[in-house]
């Protein structure tokens, strides 16, 4: 496989496509090395549009929220939540490392958490081995999390949850941006909110898409009379 051609196909067939025109962003995917976060067993398919399993099998890496995301999605939604050079990033979900990456290289400094100590463990193995120093991986459950309020200026879920946790909205700054698959299958929404005030906020919900769901945050009862 030549790997340059298949980045270019990667970003000019899926990426672009998918409404991801910032040039920032798609020379980023250049410059960070997927194929580097990707486990051995699946290294050709780091380019592949789909779901890649970082633990067990497809079907149950998927239930259990232990993939990388397609990358048009995580293209997308680090076009969407705009990190600046001078930006605290929070992110729920480590994987692999990949996103970590992708927003370390925008932002001042990232946080990165994975409840899954496998998981922790590759990420900071592969942030290690690609130079990168601005990522903090903690091992931890990002739903139970106690965290300052105001402390980052974005937050990414690299993951579905049933509705936006305000654990997280609060620890957002003034201006600050949470962004993250919202709903249920078969069509959630990508969602992007941004805090304006003393408990305020406005919400965008620009495209649909699917995400594996993390775990152990709030999922409101379906039941109905």
């Amino acid at each position: 496989m030549n790997i340059e051609q298949a980045r270019f196909n990667m970003i000019e067939q899926q990426i672009r496509p998918w409404h991801v025109l910032d040039a920032s962003v798609l020379e980023l995917l250049s410059v960070v090395k997927r194929e580097d976060f990707v486990p051995a067993a699946h290294k050709s398919l780091a380019f592949a549009d789909l779901e890649i399993p970082l633990l067990g099998s497809g079907e149950e890496a998927t239930r259990l929220g232990q993939c990388m995301l397609e990358p048009r999605l995580e293209a997308r939604m680090l076009q969407d939540v705009a990190v600046r050079p001078t930006d605290l990033v929070l992110e729920i979900g480590s994987g692999s490392g990949y996103m970590a990456a992708l927003l370390a290289k925008q932002a001042k400094r990232v946080v990165t958490m994975e409840m899954v100590p496998e998981l922790a463990a590759m990420a900071r193995d592969n942030l290690r081995k690609a130079g990168i120093q601005n990522v903090e991986v903690l091992q931890a459950d990002g739903s139970k999390a106690t965290l300052a309020n105001g402390s980052f200026d974005v937050i990414v879920i690299s993951g579905s949850v049933a509705e936006v946790p305000h654990s997280l909205l609060s620890v957002l700054k003034i201006g600050g941006r949470l962004g993250t698959i919202v709903g249920d299958e078969p069509v959630m929404r990508a969602t992007i909110v941004t805090r304006t005030g003393d408990g305020t906020f406005s919400t965008a919900q620009n495209w649909d898409t699917t995400a594996p769901r993390m775990h152990n945050f709030p999922e409101p009862s379906r039941f109905k009379f």
